[in-house]
């Protein structure tokens, strides 16, 4: 236990190479953290109906019938490509599980960067959205995400030091690979 602590601990240097695995599997940890969160998401949007959605998106383009015949559409693309996107999400923390690289938690780094800029501007403009009341994230799941978000970007960071030190260790290894 107190190996995964240090290893999760973006702080925290590996020295020896199963410190660095367990701390570069620590991004791994993060992805599949904001994978289960995703479903919960998935799974909450589903619950409140697309209807809901639709009505939202209908009543927001003002009536036009062009949005209407496709509210359905791309309300049912959208539900798809959140589910397409988790999958997704769950193979490249299976990759960072088994084969340990910078590339991976870069990436969910930035992702994540990404998520918590749009989180924080999408409740800076909250008030302007005139949201009926079904469609509109409660407040416990807005703060839950945001606390997901900085786990997450912790996590991925012990991973991206993680596999740095693993790549150094390799290279001292292996001079000529």
């Amino acid at each position: 236990m107190a190996d995964w602590l240090k290893a999760i601990n973006p702080a925290s240097t590996a020295t020896t190479r199963p410190e660095a695995i367990a701390a570069a599997r620590a991004s791994t940890i993060g992805i599949f953290l904001s994978v289960a969160f995703g479903v919960v998401g998935l799974i909450r949007t589903m619950g409140i109906g697309t209807e809901a959605m639709e009505a939202a998106m209908i009543e927001s383009a003002q009536g036009d019938p062009a949005v209407a015949g496709m509210a359905g559409t791309i309300v049912g693309a959208m539900v798809y490509g959140w589910g397409a996107m988790l999958v997704i999400q769950a193979i490249f923390g299976l990759v960072q599980w088994v084969k340990p690289n910078r590339v991976i938690p870069i990436l969910f780094i930035l992702l994540v960067a990404y998520g918590l800029l749009s989180a924080i501007s999408g409740l800076a403009m909250t008030s302007q959205a005139d949201l009926p009341a079904g469609v509109a994230a409660p407040l416990w799941f807005t703060v839950l995400g945001f606390i997901a978000l900085i786990v997450e970007l912790a996590l991925h960071i012990a991973g991206f030091r993680g596999a740095s030190k693993l790549a150094q260790l390799n290279k001292a290894e292996f001079p000529n690979s």
